[in-house]
């Protein structure tokens, strides 16, 4: 085996023009920047301009998770888009597919998503989707970014040309049916008792709904959003709730959301926490024996484990690996033929049916094997034996951790020490201040102290 690692991505969205996007759109904490009402409504200016071409009626459309500062970056963002003419239509809480999915449906020019994903309340975020209902590629962000530093004093409509917004009404019905239609004909959840875990986020509404339509007996968890509870103790970054709920209930399996419901974590009968390369493996062996699979293989990242990898060979299959991050994976998709990949995080896509990472689309998937199956979801879900793996995150202040020469000796130390029987892979998080460490190989006590080193190393440097 070759010792892997990849450092800290060096492409535009770490390089100094890029002071607001990140891997996944804008992101920071709220009131301070970027996530200020002044800089949220200059991006909407700037996208709104961007995007303004031609003649016809340019419109965009805005969803939001529950998290309490929608209520103000909403406006500002409506603000900022019918300020440059665009007419606005705003849906108020959904997932983040919805808004893809509904952007492309729609016609519309653009589609923003204000979420901070599995963060906290305290963060939120924006992201943009294209008309094709795909988000935009780091060169559009750059230009978008690029206006954002204008003076919009010139070139704006008059007062009989400016924007006008409107809400739609049947957001959750729409999301709902296509949902449901991605699901084979026939194919029913009766009989199955499913945990949801909805985040006190996005789905809250629409995730217990679709399950339930389709036959499941549902039982909803963390549903009660207030504007602060969003990932609080709760969804896909805290899956050993969804585990004591599935056991205390005695179902048949759990599903976990996180804030903005683009990706999923299961959880089987016994209360075992399955991730998404666990759901790559049934959904690539499932989709190539009925034919559906393109492309010979799948797409994941470098974070995905040397298991699935290896499982794939045996069906001869390929793993195609991309930088860390869901649009990175869907870029994948499309230019090489794919139709299945995600991430170990368990954002997972379809692309047959999505645009984006779906965690609804991702469930109901997963749930037709185990019906079709008929076996229970801890024999469905055990599909590869991992690698014993190992991830840990540190936090940091300063700037360019992986670039001080105690960090940067510490990983010359592991890959001596792994001495090709393993990779390990450090990288600083795209989203939050965090580097990320991870090792996994044969030998698991020898990356659980190669993953201490570089953590304790990346520590005294922050």
């Amino acid at each position: 085996m070759i010792v892997e690692r990849v450092k800290t991505l060096k492409n535009k969205r770490n390089s100094p023009e890029r002071k607001f996007f990140g891997t996944d759109g804008i992101r920071g904490r709220v009131n301070a920047q970027p996530m200020t009402a002044e800089t949220v409504m200059r991006a909407g200016m700037a996208a709104g301009r961007y995007f303004t071409r031609g003649e016809h009626r340019h419109r965009v459309v805005i969803g939001k998770d529950t998290r309490l500062s929608g209520y103000m970056l909403e406006p500002a963002l409506t603000a900022g888009f019918i300020s440059v003419g665009m007419d606005v239509i705003l849906f108020g809480p959904v997932p983040t597919p919805a808004v893809a999915m509904l952007t492309r449906s729609m016609r519309a020019d653009l589609g923003v998503m204000l979420s901070a994903s599995h963060n906290c309340y305290e963060d939120n975020g924006i992201k943009l989707f294209g008309p094709d209902g795909y988000k935009l590629s780091d060169a559009v962000e750059a230009e978008i970014e690029g206006l954002m530093a204008s003076a919009f004093d010139d070139d704006l409509p008059d007062p009989a040309h400016t924007g006008r917004a409107t809400r739609l009404d049947d957001v959750s019905g729409r999301y709902v049916e296509f949902v449901k239609n991605t699901v084979a004909e026939g194919v029913s959840l009766e009989g199955l008792k499913i945990v949801i875990d909805c985040a006190n986020g996005a789905a809250y509404k629409v995730a217990p709904t679709v399950l339930w339509e389709l036959g499941a007996d549902v039982i909803p968890v963390a549903v009660e959003p207030n504007g602060l509870n969003i990932n609080d103790k709760c969804g896909s970054t805290h899956p050993e709730v969804l585990a004591a709920h599935v056991v205390n209930h005695s179902a048949n399996l759990g599903i976990a959301l996180d804030g903005d419901a683009d990706r999923l974590v299961v959880v089987d009968e016994k209360g075992s926490i399955i991730d998404g390369d666990q759901l790559l493996a049934l959904s690539a062996t499932a989709w190539q024996a009925n034919g559906k699979l393109k492309g010979g293989g799948i797409v994941s990242t470098v974070m995905s484990n040397l298991g699935l990898e290896r499982y794939l060979q045996t069906l001869k299959l390929e793993l195609h690996r991309t930088s860390v991050g869901d649009r990175y994976v869907v870029e994948a998709l499309r230019n090489k033929g794919f139709n299945v990949g995600g991430e170990q995080s368990g954002h997972i896509v379809f692309n047959d049916f999505s645009t984006t990472g779906d965690g609804l689309i991702a469930a109901c998937q997963v749930l037709a094997e185990v019906v079709r199956q008929q076996k229970p979801a801890s024999e469905v879900f055990n599909v590869f034996t991992p690698v014993p793996q190992v991830l840990k995150s540190v936090s940091f202040k300063g700037s360019k951790p992986l670039e001080q020469a105690d960090v940067q000796k510490a990983i010359q130390a592991a890959n001596k020490r792994l001495d090709g029987t393993g990779r390990e892979i450090v990288r600083e998080s795209g989203t939050e201040p965090l580097v990320r460490i991870m090792a996994e190989g044969e030998d698991e006590a020898l990356i659980k102290g190669i993953v201490e080193d570089i953590c304790t190393a990346v520590e005294k440097a922050a």
